[in-house]
């Protein structure tokens, strides 16, 4: 597996995982399979090009041996002075078939490893779907906290999922080593 920031040439890849996670699972995501598929493929380009410092802001991918690229997360620095401390992590997603082998694992690890090299960035914020216990599990083992529940956060038609809010305190945290 290779893990890498996203470019723009990675557009149509990024677009085809992007359109079957939400359509997959529509529940973790606030876009709908619609939403998404409306927007055009120079739109999507744009949000994977770099702007300024790369770890400013980014996407990363995961990529099997083939190059097929199977899992992603985004990691976004709040730009406002005085939330510039915080950063967001949102749009992770590994395909149904990589499943299981330390994906996810992975791309978390990469994107707090980046986080932990930004000068001034202290925390991470992360809201996930009550109903999507691997993903809670995953950001608890990594030291993430439990800090609200928004009741009913998305809905589509008559159908309400409630969402946990999480954080990291980066200062003095140590990420581990992959094992």
């Amino acid at each position: 597996m290779n893990i890498r920031i996203l470019i723009q040439e990675d557009v149509t890849a990024y677009r085809t995982l992007r359109l079957q996670a939400l359509h997959t699972n529509p529940e973790a995501f606030g876009a709908t399979y619609e939403d998404f598929a409306a927007r055009s493929l120079s739109d999507i380009a744009e949000r994977l090009r770099p702007k300024g410092d790369p770890l400013e802001g980014f996407t990363l991918g995961a990529f099997d041996d083939e190059g097929t690229l199977i899992g992603t997360i985004t990691l976004q620095r709040q730009q406002y002075t005085k939330v510039r401390h915080q950063g967001t992590i949102t749009g992770m997603y590994v395909t149904p078939a990589a499943r299981g082998q330390g994906v996810s694992r992975a791309l978390l690890h990469q994107a707090i490893a980046h986080a932990l090299a930004l000068p001034g960035l202290e925390q991470l914020h992360l809201m996930v779907v009550t109903t999507n216990v691997a993903a809670q599990r995953l950001y608890l083992s990594f030291g993430f906290e439990v800090c609200g529940r928004i009741r009913q956060a998305m809905k589509l038609d008559d159908t309400y999922w409630d969402e946990e809010a999480m954080v990291l305190y980066l200062k003095g945290y140590e990420l581990a080593p992959l094992s």
